[in-house]
Order: C-alpha cells, then sequence, then structure tokens
C-alpha cells in the first residue's frame, strides 16, 4: 500500500512539475505587420496559466511610437496583446528588447514582416534580450532559427519524449526500433506540413487529449508485451506508431503555427524545424541508449542479472509502462477535463 501511495504522489508531483514547467518554456512570439510607410500592428504573445502571465514586455526605442491603445485577451494558454505603432524609417535602424527574459528560462522570436515582402526574423534569449532591425533576415539565420525552434519543442515536449520512451522500450531489437522511429518520424512530419501550410485544421485541445491517449496506449502494450501476449503494436510497431505519428505531427504544428513561418521562406524554415525535431528526437533516444550501456557496465547490476537470468533492458520496461503510463492518464483526464469545462 505505502509502495502505490509513493507512486501516486511521484506521478501527481511529476505531473504538477511538468505541467508548470511547460508553460515557463514556451516561446513567446512577437509579431509586426507593416500596414502603412511607417505604420506597424503589433501582436504580442507571451505564455501564461490561467490568469497569470509570464512577466515579459516589448521595449522600442525613442523613436518609435505608440499610435493605439493596446488590447489584451487569453487565447489557449498565451496571453495576447496587441496594438499599433509609427517609426519613420520603417523600424529599420531601430532596437526591439524584451524586458524581463532575462529573469526567464523562455525565449521569443520575433517576426517582422514590411509590405514590400521582406521579412526579419529573429530569436532572442534570456543572455539576448534585444535585436537591431535591419532589412532582411538571411537564409542562414532562418534556418538556424528554426532548427533550434524544432529542436528545443521535441526536447522540451515532455508528452511527446514519453512517448518515444514508451516506443524504444516496447519494439524488440535495432532493426525493429529503426523501422518504428522512421514510421513515427515519415508519419508526424506529414501532418506537421499538411497543418503548417493550412492545408489540414484540427483543434488543438481534442489533439492534445488525443496524443495523451495515445501514450497510456502504447504504455499499456508493454504491459501486454511483458504478458507474453502478441497484438498488432507488439508485432507490428511500426504500424502504430505511423499512425500516432500522424496525430503527434499535429501537436507540432500548433507550435509552429502560432510561431508562424516568414512568407520568403516557408520551405527552408518548415524543413528546418522538422529535422531540428527529428534532431532532438535522435539525441533522446541516443541518451536512453547511453544510460543503459552505463547501467549494463555496473558491477552489481551485471552481477543482478547473471543470478536473475533477467536483464535491466528488459527489468526495467515494467516500471517505465506504469510511470509513463500513469502520467500520460493523469494528463489525459486533465486535457479531457479542458474540453468540457
Amino acid at each position: 500500500m505505502k509502495t502505490l501511495l509513493g507512486l501516486l504522489s511521484l506521478l501527481v508531483t511529476l505531473f504538477y512539475s511538468a505541467h508548470a514547467l511547460s508553460h515557463e518554456l514556451r516561446p513567446a512570439s512577437l509579431s509586426l505587420i507593416q500596414t502603412g510607410a511607417e505604420q506597424f500592428d503589433v501582436t504580442w504573445r507571451v505564455p501564461a496559466r490561467g490568469d497569470r502571465r509570464l512577466s515579459l514586455y516589448v521595449q522600442f526605442d525613442e523613436g518609435t511610437n505608440q499610435n493605439s491603445l493596446s488590447t489584451a485577451q487569453m487565447i489557449g494558454g498565451y496571453y495576447v496583446e496587441r496594438w499599433q505603432v509609427s517609426h519613420p524609417q520603417a523600424l529599420v535602424g531601430s532596437r526591439i528588447a524584451i524586458d524581463g527574459l532575462a529573469d526567464t528560462m523562455t525565449d521569443a522570436l520575433v517576426r517582422i514582416r514590411w509590405q514590400d515582402g521582406r521579412e526579419q526574423v529573429a530569436r532572442l534569449l534570456p543572455d539576448q534580450t534585444s535585436i537591431m532591425v535591419e532589412e532582411k533576415s538571411g537564409i542562414m539565420e532562418i534556418a538556424r532559427t528554426y532548427f533550434v525552434l524544432g529542436v528545443e519543442h521535441i526536447l522540451l515536449g515532455i508528452d511527446h519524449l514519453l512517448f518515444v520512451l514508451a516506443l524504444v522500450v516496447l519494439v524488440s531489437g535495432g532493426r525493429q526500433l529503426v523501422t518504428t522511429i522512421t514510421a513515427f518520424t515519415l508519419a508526424h512530419s506529414i501532418t506537421l506540413a499538411l497543418a503548417v501550410l493550412g492545408v489540414v485544421s484540427v483543434p488543438q485541445a481534442p489533439v492534445e487529449a488525443a496524443i495523451a491517449l495515445s501514450i497510456v496506449f502504447i504504455a499499456t502494450e508493454i504491459l501486454h508485451k511483458l504478458e507474453g501476449r502478441k497484438t498488432l503494436a507488439i508485432r507490428k510497431p511500426w504500424v502504430v506508431a505511423f499512425g500516432f505519428g500522424l496525430l503527434h505531427g499535429l501537436g507540432f504544428a500548433s507550435a509552429l503555427t502560432e510561431i508562424g513561418l516568414p512568407e520568403h521562406a516557408i520551405p527552408v524554415s518548415l524543413g528546418l524545424f522538422n529535422v531540428g525535431v527529428e534532431a532532438g528526437q535522435l539525441v533522446f533516444i541516443a541518451a536512453i541508449a547511453g544510460v543503459m550501456y552505463f547501467l549494463r557496465r555496473i558491477k552489481p547490476v551485471q552481477l543482478w542479472e547473471i543470478r536473475t537470468g533477467t536483464t535491466a533492458t528488459a527489468a526495467s520496461a515494467l516500471p517505465v509502462a506504469y510511470l509513463v503510463g500513469g502520467l500520460s492518464a493523469l494528463w489525459l483526464v486533465d486535457r479531457t477535463l479542458a474540453l468540457v469545462v
């Protein structure tokens, strides 16, 4: 009984820690779209939870004038503020800073679009909180920005990582793992592109709930495998990985849709974001493999394997199934309730 209560307490702690941290680590975004010779529409999105938002504020230099009162509302976990500004050189040569960014663990993406089609994209960090507005972003800057955003999105997306972890535990052998991860990659690449380009449009809240359900399903399949059952997911995990990959791609797309893509470099930014997601995914899988490799080199673990006839890898499957399944079940309940409340 004490073990069960301890596990439940750990799951609840992990759930609320991951839930709170995800809000802190989501990127803020600043969009400036030119509407006149000197005038720009400003949209400022700041991560929020409930009625609380991160204390981040846009600071323009003295040459920039605010032309309208700001309006604000909470939309999908973000505090969204809109107003208009003007600048005699259409912002070129001015400095834009994010006050408060140095005190957070998040970053901010700045996108400026002029009427003639020029765009500038920059990523601000806690140690680099301002930019100088230029005529146009270079293609390498855009590529680097969206690649890093892709890596960050997967490595900070706890639910996506748990799904990958469950897949790694479920499959048998390196060849099956490569096939399964390739199927997952191909599937979420398809829906990521379709959703970001506007071909497919799905409400985000049901997608997030379904993603949690997919993790519960894979965790359950791990238990079935330990019981010796031969379900489709166990015999052909790549099929299930492809199906759920389509779903997870819609989740990846939500972040990229919120950030937006530079119109003059859509293929580059979309492609590099996806490559970044894959790079982060491979880093995570390599980390899992590294942990298991070094664990099996520890003398007490080797002696335990000899004594029990069970590998440490196999022994880890049961606690992983319960921890991943329990945490994703909490997410499922939380996200489902959010649909009806």
